[in-house]
């Protein structure tokens, strides 16, 4: 099975193609042959490549950036995605879309399930609706995947942040007020794998439609700080004390959702997939990154 995964260098495509077993070929597709800022370069680069199937991940995720940057983030995240879709259907190709929490206001004070009502809060929130209804109006048998507060060994994230900042700092002030479904990308790509493998082998066995795909288990950021430094410390790498902060405390351009939290019922029934725990996904992950010494941290 040949996968054509938009992205050269994100989170989620270089998770794939390191989780790819035997048997599957993960061809990652990004400028200058594909570029999503570009509508008209899409459909050639797929083509070129003949794949089974197609994965729309690359996205525009400078969320505070987004609000200076509308044209960009919806050409990226709306525009893109759409013309990715609408090749992958002319070529009789299913696509998955990798999608966000942030389509959602964070005014619920439970998980959100996909027949929620979505009230983006910012640009990057909006574009990224406008994606989902961009692929799902070009192609309706899309699956879309809904993910939430991705890190992994990989680019830039948030727990490699936070590896980072305790090299110099005893004491980090991080948000406590925000919850959500912390999420590894090598979880989300075992996740897209086996999806993908359904809708290759077996495509009347295939649900189609919105879901959510996010780890197991909710915490705050600050959660998720202190599991990252108990989870480093215990391999001899950096930590620092955790200070729980407002939202309010830590302003910034973008709004994000005080809730983020989603459901994953609907993908374990219509798929048998249930991602891990976040609280032991990230362990191995810090783990990975303090014992590589990874530069990047």
């Amino acid at each position: 099975m040949r996968i054509a995964v938009t992205g050269k260098t994100g989170q989620v495509v270089t998770s794939l193609i390191e989780r790819a077993g035997a048997g599957v070929e993960i061809i990652a597709l990004g400028r200058p042959e594909l570029d999503l800022g570009d509508p008209a370069t899409i459909a050639p680069a797929i083509v070129a490549v003949r794949p089974d199937v197609v994965v729309s991940a690359a996205a525009y995720t400078a969320v505070d950036r987004a609000e200076s940057e509308e044209e960009a983030a919806f050409a990226v995240n709306a525009a893109g995605p759409g013309a990715v879709a609408a090749a992958a259907r002319a070529l009789g190709l299913p696509v998955i879309h990798i999608s966000t929490d942030y389509v959602f206001d964070g005014t619920k004070m439970a998980p959100y399930v996909e027949s929620d009502p979505v009230a983006p809060l910012g640009v990057y929130g909006r574009s990224k609706l406008a994606g989902e209804d961009a692929v799902l109006a070009a192609a309706p048998d899309a699956v879309i995947l809904r993910t939430a507060w991705v890190y992994s060994p990989f680019g830039g994230n948030f727990v490699k942040t936070m590896l980072r900042l305790a090299q110099t700092r005893e004491e980090l002030g991080v948000v406590a007020d925000q919850v959500g479904n912390p999420t590894s990308a090598l979880d989300i790509a075992d996740t897209v794998l086996a999806v993908a493998h359904r809708l290759y082998g077996a495509p009347d066995q295939a649900p189609r439609g919105v879901f959510h795909m996010a780890g197991s288990g909710e915490g705050s950021w600050a959660d998720l700080a202190e599991a990252v430094f108990a989870a480093s410390a215990a391999q001899g790498g950096p930590w620092a004390r955790v200070r729980r902060i407002a939202t309010a405390d830590y302003p910034t351009p973008a709004a994000r959702p005080a809730n983020s939290r989603l459901c994953g019922d609907h993908l374990a029934e219509a798929y048998g997939l249930r991602l891990p725990v976040w609280r032991d996904a990230v362990k191995p992950v810090v783990a990975r990154l303090v014992t590589q010494k990874d530069p990047a941290v």
